[in-house]
């Protein structure tokens, strides 16, 4: 039988196989993480299953036809047994969600600290000539609108501004001065984030980010913001630098775009078409040598992205 080299395969399997590749980098630090935290391959499994049957289901529907165990079993290569099973444990957990909640606890208990932030670094009210969070009386009995119990009840009236603080204070997310006046360590408070704030906040980023550049990569429009800068060859004091600059700017441009996403709010409050999300991340990342920092499964390094 005939060699077959690479060009003469079929243009769609060559497209496959390199998706496949570029999946497989796109997974590796995300694996490392899984077994950091103790979780195996049988997990995993199970877990891309329920992806994959659920992706199928919602979004790739057959128009005015029901949706079959077979048909997500032969789009997903899933056995049809499978299918049946995470399709009733996923109608049974989106019955039991319905009946009491619209977020996970994680996403509640993450949002409330993020909103806070939000506004106290986003506001100008809250912030000094250099556009730097201001130190806030406590009370509200000595500071009015512009105090950490004001400022915490303006985001969420069922909290109580004492319980947060007591939180805050416990991670040196903030320090209390001689006058009352609370001062946020933003640098401390991202730090110092629990497991459940930094998992939520690690699923939301990954997913969005993947999500926009799969909108882009489907040809959908409008395309959506997706660009990095990315060179080799620099000595570690150099990337530290290119770090400290990224940093300064990154938060610079969060801040301008945090700033006028809450004018927006206040100006579309009450209006019910008001309900689109947006989410805006900045990262950088450095490592020693010229690839990436894992090898492909074939033990030659990966090339760069």
């Amino acid at each position: 039988m005939a060699h077959t080299t690479s060009e003469q395969k079929p243009v769609m399997e060559r497209r496959s196989s390199h998706l496949l590749a570029t999946t497989q980098r796109t997974l590796w630090p995300l694996v490392k993480l899984l077994l950091h935290r103790g979780i195996g391959y049988p997990a995993l499994s199970e877990a891309l299953k329920t992806v994959f049957v659920g992706v199928a289901e919602s979004e790739f529907p057959l128009q005015s036809k029901r949706e079959t165990d077979s048909r997500i079993s032969l789009l997903t290569g899933i056995h049809r047994r499978d299918v049946k099973r995470l399709r009733d444990a996923m109608r049974e957990r989106r019955a039991h969600t319905a009946a009491w909640r619209t977020e996970t606890p994680s996403a509640m208990g993450a949002s409330l600290s993020a909103r806070v932030v939000a506004v106290w670094t986003g506001l100008s009210s809250y912030l000094d000539e250099r556009g730097a969070p201001l130190p806030l009386p406590r009370l509200a009995r000595r500071g009015g609108e512009h105090s950490f119990e004001s400022l915490v009840q303006s985001v969420n009236k069922d909290t109580r501004p004492r319980a947060l603080l007591d939180e805050w204070l416990r991670r040196g997310a903030v320090s209390i001065d001689e006058q009352d006046r609370v001062h946020l360590n933003l640098e401390m408070f991202m730090a110092t984030r629990d497991l459940d704030d930094r998992a939520f906040q690690f699923g939301q980023h990954i997913h969005d980010h993947v999500a926009a550049i799969v909108h882009n990569l489907t040809g959908d429009q409008p395309p959506f913001l997706e660009r990095a800068v990315s060179h080799v060859d620099l000595t570690q004091a150099s990337a530290a630098e290119l770090a400290e600059l990224a940093y300064r700017e990154g938060v610079r441009a969060l801040q301008a775009v945090n700033r006028r996403a809450l004018e927006l709010k206040a100006r579309d409050a009450g209006d019910p078409a008001a309900r689109t999300r947006i989410n805006l991340g900045i990262y950088y990342f450095s490592a020693a040598g010229r690839g990436s920092t894992h090898e492909s499964s074939d033990g030659a390094p990966s090339p760069d992205a």
